[in-house]
Parts: C-alpha cells; structure tokens; sequence
C-alpha cells in the first residue's frame, strides 16, 4: 500500500494529465495505444513484462509461463518485479520506453496509475497490454470507467471464478450440514482492485442462490496472507458467538488468512468451508493427513496467464492483429483428493 504522502503526489500528477488532456484526447486511450501509433515490428521483438509483487508464487508462475513462451517465439523479454510501488511502475515503464521495448505487459500494484501508463506508453508508441488487473485509461478507478475505456487485459474470467466458488462453497455447507443461523461469510479482498470485486459479487450471488439466508462479513484487506489474518482475526473476535465459517476471497493469500485467523482462534476445521482461489497456498494445508478449514480451491495457473500474454503481444507486433478486450486462461476446481493430478505444482 502507497503511503499516504505517495497518494497525494500519485494523484496530484495524475491530476495534472487529466488536465492536460489524458481523458480527452480520444474516446478510447486503448485504441490509440494499441491500434493508431503501434504498427508491426521488424525483425526482433523484445517485451517488458512489469508484475506487482513478483515474488508471489502466483506471478512467479505467470513470469515462468511468460519466459517459456518468449524463449518459444524468439523474443526478448525482461520481466521486472514492482513489488508494491506505484511510483515505480511510472519508473519502470519509462525506463522500458527508453530501451526500446516493442511492448509492454503490466499487472499495476494500483490501479490510480492508469491515465499516467496510458499516456506514457502512447508518447513512446509502444503496445500497452495488462494482465489479471484492470487499469483505464481515462481514471484511477476501473470500476467507474465506461468498458470502451479500459485497457485490453489477458487473465481470468472474475465473474467465472467467482461463480465457481461460490458454488463449491455451498455444497461444502451443505456437507458439513451447516446452518444459516448459525453461520457467517468472511469474504476478503483489497476493495480497489476492480477484478477481485468481480470475483467477490459472483461468489457471494451463487452462494446465495444455493444456501439463501447466510449473513456475509466483508473484510477489506492488502491481499496478503498476514494482512488478510489480522483483519479477520479481529472480526472473528468480535463475533465470538458464530459456531461455523464459510471464507473466500479475490485469492489464496486472503482465505488463507481466514483459515488461519480461525485456526488461532480455537475454531475446528470442521466448523470451516474455506474456498481458495489459486490453490498454490491451499494444496500445502493438503500435502499431509491434517485436518484443514481449507476444503477446496479454484486452480488458477499463472503460467497460462504468462504464455497466453506473450502470444497476444507477439501475434499484435509481428502480424498487426488487434488485442482482444479481454482473454482468458482456464481454471480447475480441486481438493485435497484430486489437486495433484490437476498439474497443479505445490512449492
């Protein structure tokens, strides 16, 4: 997270090229990036794949995926880990600019730096494509930008995942035979990432649909594991009383959380249903004979996401074909029964 200091000066100088005409400009900031000023390139193609927190098994799997894919096609590809700093995102893709990058692939640590990305890779005519998160071109905020507007993105269908989990997330209810009464949802997710808000409303519509009358408690958090459990350690807390649990989250990292902050508090994995969503922290809670509050977890192969980004970007520099909207990798529900014939890797 920016420090508060950090979003001032982020928003002010995004501010500033609003004003100057970012959100102006064209009716779509994608299409003059990725259609107007990019034309084919000759001869060797090289791309910058800039991650947030790159050293998160997730993303680690995505820049694998990403790495094979280049080495396949004969490309170039540097790929930078931004951690979680914003201020060097704008860094990093000047620094690309200046390099000569035929295109840029980006997941934003914050979404508040769109208009600035868009901007910069249009003045440096360079192919702009995101990965898993949104960004748009015209604001900060993904969630209020009109759909033409936002930058075309390789990744996973939210409203899919979601649906996906909230459903398995009611059979696992019905199977430990749960009650409404006395059952609540934690359902954790950073509340800015507009992807991660896809996959909390469908997850909360199918589960509601198959077990109505269950109380939900959103928890907003950073996404990480520890920031997810000391938020839901804290709701747990104060909702003492609560004898059973349903958890999901935007990824592992938050229903891993939750199943610990549970765990810590004394609540037996038979009184939880956590759902992940990755399953790269949910198949360790299965690697022995333990019983788990994690009970199952969508796969999502960050390599697919990797290798489908360079295809995209290639097919876009070498042969002029348009980016999608979007395009999505293709998931897998698994358990503790069946997670090691998925292909799923547990590291």
């Amino acid at each position: 997270m920016l420090s508060t200091p950090h979003r001032r000066t982020l928003a002010a100088s995004i501010g500033l090229l609003l004003t100057l005409g970012v959100s102006t400009a064209c009716s779509s900031g994608k299409e003059e990036v990725t259609e107007d000023t990019v034309g084919k390139v000759d001869g060797k193609i090289s791309i910058t794949y800039l991650q947030k927190q790159g050293d998160q098994e997730y993303f680690v799997g995505e820049a694998a995926g990403a790495k094979a894919k280049a080495e396949e096609l004969g490309i170039d590809l540097k790929v930078v880990n931004l951690g979680n700093d914003a201020n060097k995102t704008i860094s990093e893709v000047q620094s690309a600019i200046a390099q000569k990058t035929s295109g840029l692939v980006i997941v934003v640590p914050d979404p508040a730096v769109g208009p600035q990305i868009v901007q910069t890779a249009k003045d440096g005519k360079v192919a702009l494509l995101t990965s898993d998160d949104q960004i748009c071109t015209t604001g900060p905020n993904p969630a209020e930008c009109d759909a033409k507007d936002l930058v075309p993105r390789i990744g996973f269908s939210g409203e899919q995942m979601g649906t996906e989990v909230g459903k398995r997330a009611a059979e696992e209810f019905k199977k430990a035979g749960f009650s409404a009464a006395d059952t609540r949802v934690l359902s954790a997710w950073k509340q800015d990432v507009t992807v991660c808000g896809d996959r909390i409303n469908a997850a909360k519509k199918a589960f509601d649909a198959a077990v109505p009358g269950v109380k939900t408690i959103d928890v907003p958090t950073d996404n990480t594991p520890t920031g997810a459990q000391d938020k839901i350690a804290a709701t747990v807390t104060a909702n003492a009383k609560v004898k059973n649990w349903v958890v999901w989250g935007c990824n592992d990292e938050n229903v891993m959380g939750g199943v610990t902050a549970l765990q810590n508090a004394g609540i037996k994995p038979a009184n939880v249903v956590g759902v992940g969503l990755g399953a790269y922290l949910a198949c360790k809670e299965w690697q022995t004979d333990k019983p788990s509050g994690m009970k199952a977890a969508l796969f999502i192969n960050g390599k697919d996401v990797g290798a489908l980004a360079v295809q995209t970007m290639y097919d876009k520099l070498k042969n002029g074909k348009d980016f999608p909207q979007e395009a999505f990798a293709p998931t897998t529900m698994v358990d503790r029964t069946g997670w090691k014939s998925s292909g799923l890797t547990c590291n």
